[in-house]
Formats: structure tokens, sequence, C-alpha cells
């Protein structure tokens, strides 16, 4: 890295920092976290302490990830992420310890706003819609919708979520609002969609 891009992001002291990772402006890095090679970390985001982002890994703006998370490579993470503490990502199904599997990484892609709980465990292959809400120490071994609440072990959608972090009571018209924002949804298709107004 060159001393311009240094002086663009904090890392702490204790941080290791590989050549070639792009790091966006105003980003931190915290206590004895590790940025691996050809990694992409977007601008205002929050590195906490003891984690690793592996090569390869592909984080949006304003990602918040909390202490001790592993981002691991076939990982991609929208902008507005939230990765709880000690929430685990895997990227093998099958591991063994005297069989290379590198190079057989399965992807996952967290969508824009999503947000997953401390402990939760994400098994790989298996993406986050936006906006999704995983619970704390829930187990992921599906896709989850966007605006989804999925809660437990295996984790089973329990509901939806707005994208303030409010659960949505839907009327008799299917229509939601968020008790935060004032902003409404649409549950349509067992899908919800923002309703966006007509002067926005």
């Amino acid at each position: 890295m060159g001393d311009n891009l240094k002086k663009e992001f904090f890392a702490h002291e204790t941080a290791i920092i590989n050549p070639d990772c792009k790091i966006g402006k105003d980003s931190k890095i915290w206590h004895f976290s590790h940025i691996m090679e050809s990694c992409q970390i977007g601008e205002e985001c929050n590195i906490g302490q003891n984690v690793v982002i592996s090569p390869e890994v592909i984080l949006g703006n304003r990602v918040k990830v909390q202490n001790n998370v592993s981002v691991y490579t076939g990982v991609t993470c929208e902008d507005d992420v939230f990765l709880g503490p000690s929430m685990v990502f895997t990227n093998v199904v099958n591991p063994r310890s005297a069989v290379n599997r590198r190079g057989q990484y399965l992807r996952t892609h967290v969508g824009r706003g999503a947000s997953i709980g401390a402990n939760a465990t994400i098994v790989c292959g298996h993406n986050i819609g936006d906006f999704a809400f995983i619970g704390a120490g829930a187990v992921v071994t599906k896709e989850v919708l966007p605006y989804a609440l999925v809660i437990g072990n295996p984790a089973r959608q329990t509901g939806w979520m707005s994208e303030y972090g409010h659960k949505l009571i839907f009327d008799g018209n299917h229509e939601a609002i968020c008790p935060e924002s004032g902003e409404k949804y649409l549950l349509k298709n067992e899908r919800v969609i923002k309703i966006i107004a007509e002067n926005e």
C-alpha cells in the first residue's frame, strides 16, 4: 500500500494488513485484526478486535464487523451489513483436515443492510437477502429472503423486519408500518417490498 492510502483509514498498531488489499476512506481496523491479501473493504467500515478478513473477501461501505469474526474467502457483503460478535461463516461443507479443498470454496452473499446476530453460523452457499435479520445463535442452512427474520437451529423464518430493525405486523391489506421510520411495507406472494411514496 502506498503512503496515501495509509492516511485514509485507521489501523491499530497491532493490526496486520497484507499487501494488495484495498481499504476505503475512514475505515477503522482495531486490535489484533488481520486483513489478508486481495480483499476489498469499503469506506467507513469498522473492523473490530481479533477479526480475520480472508483473501478476496469483498465488504461494501459502512459494514460493521464486531469482535472475533472471521470472514472467509467466498463471502461478499454489500453496504451497511452488520456482523455480530463471534458470528461464523463457513466456506466448505465437508471439511477434512487431510483433504485439501482449496479452490472448492462456496460463495455466500450478504445483501445490503442485513444483520447477523452474535454467535450465528452461516453455512456456506446460502445467500442472505437485503435487510434480512438473523437472530443471535441461529444456524442458517438455506437461503434467507430479503427482510426475513430467522432464528433458531436450524434457522426458521418467524417474521419480517423493517429496514430500521423492527418486526413488521401486517394488517388485513397485507401492509405494515415501521414504528420508527414510518415507512410502509407490502407482503405479496410471500415476499416483502417497501412501498415508495410518490414524492420520494
